[in-house]
């Protein structure tokens, strides 16, 4: 028996284990999609929506002839009108011609709506409806206590009121209130028809 040449045989081998490669090869990339790789998906991110800031509100308390006095909540830009509504309304007693309904609420403010028969003990500087007082204030010579009890006015910017006052001179106009620190043009339209130079 004649034997085949060794290079001979190794070539067939070599020859068939390549094709089996090569089958196994295509095989094998036809399960992956034909050679081509799968998309990758990015994971899913849920964003919850931010919730809309709430609209500022306004803390005041309503005194005097009104149907349930207390501390309201209100929506900034609220009038005093609104403040009396919130507290039940004005009563039967109420002198809402003292009141002055359309003058815009401060933050802290106290709304006081007096009764018939008592405008006698409110006097030029107590406050009437909203801390305003019931004739127009004076800023020339107003003291502290009268210039806090005006709508937006706390204690700090009372002074700073009187520091400015005594640094320089007396106020010709209401206007001049926009240099005083803490005062801007949105308080001195507030203020207006409630103090005087």
């Amino acid at each position: 028996m004649e034997e085949l040449p060794l290079p001979s045989l190794s070539r067939r081998r070599l020859i068939a284990g390549a094709l089996l490669l090569a089958v196994a090869l295509v095989l094998g990339l036809r399960h992956l999609g034909g050679g081509r790789r799968a998309p990758t998906v990015a994971p899913v991110r849920v964003v919850r929506a931010a919730k809309p800031a709430s609209a500022r509100q306004l803390v005041v308390d309503v005194v005097g002839a009104v149907r349930r006095p207390g501390l309201y909540r209100l929506p900034e830009g609220s009038r005093i009108a609104d403040a009396v509504a919130r507290a039940g309304g004005a009563t039967r007693q109420a002198q809402l011609d003292l009141v002055n309904l359309a003058a815009p609420l401060a933050d802290g403010e106290q709304v006081a709506v007096p009764r018939r028969g008592a405008a006698g003990a409110l006097g030029a500087s107590a406050p009437a409806a909203g801390g305003s007082p019931a004739a127009p204030l004076d800023l020339n010579t107003a003291t502290a206590a009268e210039l806090d009890a005006l709508p937006g006015i706390g204690p700090a910017t009372a002074q700073r009121i009187l520091d400015y006052r005594q640094a320089h001179g007396p106020f010709h106009s209401v206007e001049e209130l926009d240099a005083v620190p803490g005062i801007g043009p949105s308080r001195i339209a507030q203020l207006r028809g409630l103090v005087i130079p």
